[in-house]
């Protein structure tokens, strides 16, 4: 007679549309936990541990695990939904029954393995679970995949691309907010509005973020990707060595349901330099570099993007103007250009009183102040960060 565990682990057998999902490390443990011969006591055991240390690397909730596997998981049925096109009824059936199985699976307890073992549930280490409808869970995802996308998408919101094209999830992705900024607040509405017409369907821009350094360009990027996360938006950022492959990744995402950010940071280029021509593509929206479920958003220090050299101004090129216009050309091709100057004395100490409010420093405003503006002598500037930068010495 068939116990719980061996009812859920032959139903997990036969999982078709979700096989990938039983490839994952953590069904392998529970398979070999159920391969195990039942006679050996110290192997069981061990192949527990096995199972359960996969649940702690996952967070330490089965069901919690369990929900993000499915949910990342690229499979026949959530890409034919992504495209709006009708599951086959026998593939449609399949779903709804793997389903279940995963849930039944996703509410298993320390106590149900102790039955299977023959002892006492306070012998083995636990983990947290509960019941959940998985079917309900994933028919939501399908009905609002614009939100919530699949694969690595599904629950990440930052990406990159690796030296060896695949695009991965940023491990320790910066989870700045917008309220967490101070003063630039008409630069950032720009992007905001910007990001909100990409979100809605309306035409939205390539922006270029530019100005001095420390201001908070990049930050700002990072922040609205992470504000309308929960709207469908994900950041792929890309170094400026990859821009050549910038049609790869955005045939990648051609057909994904969700919004995507290409951040490109501290962007520059020679005036010789191959990636500019596959930039410039992009922005004028060729049909090998575009998507259109993308933007870019790019920071440059530098208002015209492309270096120049006193040879360019003064004519050792018989060609001059037309490669004067070649350098300005690039950045009047975002449609959007928001600049972020260095801010004066008064939004500086504005920044690093508001700073040091939050973090609880007690100090007499005119020596914050007098400290604050030696410390940007110092540094040869006023910015935001280094008005952060000078907040945190004073932590130390």
């Amino acid at each position: 007679m068939k116990n719980k565990l061996q009812t859920i682990y032959l139903k997990l057998c036969l999982s078709s549309v979700f096989f990938e999902v039983i490839e994952k490390p953590l069904f392998k443990a529970f398979i070999g936990y159920m391969q195990t011969d039942a006679s050996s006591s110290a192997e069981k055991r061990r192949a527990y541990a096995k199972f359960v240390a996969e649940i702690y690397l996952g967070g330490g909730s089965l069901t919690g695990l369990v929900k993000r596997l499915v949910a990342e998981d690229e499979n026949v049925y959530i890409k034919g939904a992504a495209k709006g096109v009708n599951a086959d009824g026998n593939i449609q059936k399949a779903v709804e029954e793997e389903l279940l199985s995963f849930g039944e699976f996703a509410a298993l307890t320390a106590k149900d393995f102790a039955e299977d073992m023959g002892v006492n549930a306070d012998e083995l280490p636990a983990f947290a679970s509960e019941k959940v409808s998985m079917t309900e869970q994933y028919a939501l995802r399908v009905k609002e995949i614009g939100k919530y996308g699949y694969g690595i998408f599904s629950s990440q919101g930052m990406f990159r691309l690796s030296d060896d094209k695949r695009i991965e999830p940023i491990v320790s992705a910066d989870k700045v907010g917008m309220g967490t900024f101070i003063g630039y607040e008409a630069e950032r509405a720009k992007v905001v509005e910007n990001t909100l017409a990409f979100v809605e369907g309306r035409p939205a821009a390539n922006t270029l973020l530019c100005g001095d350094a420390g201001t908070g360009k990049s930050s700002t990027v990072k922040a609205v990707a992470n504000e309308f996360f929960s709207r469908g938006v994900r950041l792929i950022e890309l170094r400026k060595d990859q821009l050549s492959l910038l049609p790869y990744v955005m045939g990648k995402i051609s057909e994904n349901p969700l919004k995507f950010i290409i951040f490109i940071d501290d962007l520059s280029f020679n005036q010789n330099d191959d990636n500019f021509s596959m930039l410039k593509a992009a922005l004028e929206g060729s049909a090998s570099a575009r998507s259109e479920n993308s933007v870019i958003y790019a920071t440059s220090n530098r208002r015209h993007i492309i270096k120049e050299s006193f040879g360019d101004r003064d004519g050792d090129d018989v060609h001059r103007n037309d490669t004067l216009q070649e350098t300005l050309s690039l950045s009047e091709r975002f449609g959007l250009t928001v600049l972020f100057s260095k801010p004066n004395k008064q939004l500086y100490l504005e920044i690093v009183k508001k700073l040091a409010e939050r973090q609880g420093i007690k100090m007499q405003e005119k020596e914050l102040e007098v400290q604050a503006e030696a410390f940007a002598l110092k540094k040869g500037s006023r910015s935001a960060r280094c008005a952060e930068q000078f907040v945190e010495s004073l932590l130390r």
